[in-house]
């Protein structure tokens, strides 16, 4: 992770609460964002942003000083609730996180503000400690739920104004209520409350929910999430022209017009024989969509050839699959794993498809969304025809590529711990397009504030 500390060209700078496997945090620092902190609960998770350079701190140590450029990012190992940020207020970017996203998620139990583990008060106290000028937070689409409106929507008002604290005693509802009624109150309360306290735009952020498929955006899994970006009112940042910078690039449609008859995701992958071909294309449409101007999506195929700058990925032999690290192609973490299995309910990953959502499991890694079906076709009595297509579990190298990560990152732990940093993680690609967004509006209000004090 020694890039994560490299200086940058404006020292902009950021904190990364929640951050797992560090999937925001590369995004963050790829928008030019220089780190002052990390923070991550799981020991495994520490352990992987140790192993790329994070400095953690001694336990029960808490940071007392932004670190210069150059310098070690350092890492609080810990709970955030013991996390104290003050000496940080002033000269924060961006505050970036996923809170913990168990209360929410179709998977968790589902318990709302109920639930200890709902870490967003913990994000809110970060913002009124160091007041950072814009926030970015990444959740599950659970979010959105119809049992989950309504709180929802106080959380999104909770970010508008954080400064406004539940009163001891009071729940969410009544806290909601008088949240609503701030942000009802018009011009004339905003410049009594700006009279009695001039830093109090500072104090209120403008916040922005997209919906996204990560497929969208160049990542080559179809992952749905939320994307809550805030921004303090005091810097009159460009709404639209953010929103605009976040739209999506690539399409589903453009994929299916690309595997038609002369498409280009077949020259683009010559090697995929005729029967696979003819498979997918029997699937496809009897008319294409029409051209909506947007990049194909990227394929499972295309992560394992590799996208960019990566180079291909070598095939697992089965002699392989024995949970030995054989270093194929130079690669790490390219490892055959043995037992993959389908079954109802776990359908496999197809390689001419987005990645289905990589997800981090309650008891470990989930069955048919960590297994890909292969070109080969195999003798099977009890498959329709007598052939099916051979299977295996894909390895952690193939998931981190779906996640976005790149091959030089290193993940700690056993292969079920690595598997679920990589589901908690937000895709490096879908991270650096809203943190890029960011940085351009930021950098253009400060082009309007310097030309309007000139």
């Amino acid at each position: 992770m020694a890039e994560l500390y490299e200086e940058s060209k404006k020292d902009r700078t950021s904190v990364e609460l929640f951050a797992g496997a560090g999937g925001l945090a590369m995004a963050v620092h790829g928008a030019d964002f220089r780190p002052l902190l990390f923070n991550e609960f799981a020991k495994r998770a520490c352990e992987t942003l140790a192993a790329n350079g994070a400095k953690p701190l001694p336990d029960g140590q808490a940071p007392v000083r932004a670190p210069k450029p150059g310098e070690q990012v350092p890492l609080f190992a810990g709970d955030v609730q013991d996390l104290e940020m003050d000496y940080l207020k002033g000269q924060v970017d961006i505050l970036a996180g996923g809170p913990p996203c168990q209360p929410f998620s179709l998977g968790g139990v589902a318990k709302g503000d109920e639930d200890k583990r709902n870490m967003f008060p913990q994000m809110f106290k970060a913002v009124r400690q160091i007041q950072p000028k814009a926030v970015i937070c990444e959740n599950v689409r659970g979010l959105l739920r119809p049992s989950f409106k309504s709180y929802f929507d106080y959380i999104l008002r909770e970010l508008a104004l954080p400064f406004e604290e539940r009163a001891e005693g009071a729940d969410w509802t009544q806290h909601d209520q008088y949240l609503q009624t701030r942000l009802q109150q018009g011009d004339e309360h905003l410049q009594t409350r700006l009279q009695q306290d001039p830093e109090y735009l500072k104090k209120r952020y403008r916040v922005v929910m997209t919906p996204v498929n990560a497929a969208d955006y160049g990542v080559p899994q179809i992952r749905n999430r939320v994307i809550i970006v805030a921004f303090r009112r005091d810097l009159d940042v460009d709404i639209e022209l953010f929103k605009s910078l976040v739209k999506p690039t690539h399409s589903e449609a453009a994929l299916i017009r690309s595997m038609m008859d002369g498409g280009s995701y077949w020259e683009r992958h010559p090697e995929v024989p005729t029967h696979v071909r003819e498979w997918v294309q029997a699937r496809l449409p009897k008319v294409a969509p029409k051209d909506d101007g947007l990049l194909p999506w990227y394929t499972l195929r295309d992560a394992i050839a590799g996208i960019g700058d990566n180079k291909p990925l070598p095939e697992v032999p089965d002699e392989w699959l024995d949970r030995t690290e054989h270093l194929l192609g130079g690669f790490t973490e390219h490892i055959g794993w043995p037992g993959a299995r389908i079954y109802d309910g776990h359908t496999p990953n197809e390689l001419d498809r987005p990645a289905k959502t990589v997800k981090a499991g309650v008891h470990g890694v989930p069955g048919g969304e960590s297994v890909m079906l292969l070109d080969e076709l195999v003798a099977d009595k009890a498959a329709q025809g007598g052939r099916r297509y051979k299977h295996r579990y894909m390895t952690v190298r193939e998931t981190a590529r779906v996640m976005t990560f790149p091959d030089t990152w290193e993940l700690k732990g056993p292969r079920g711990e690595k598997m679920r940093q990589l589901g908690n993680a937000v895709p490096v690609v879908l991270g650096e397009v809203f943190a890029k967004a960011v940085a351009t509006v930021l950098d253009e209000a400060e082009k309007r504030q310097r030309a309007k004090d000139s």
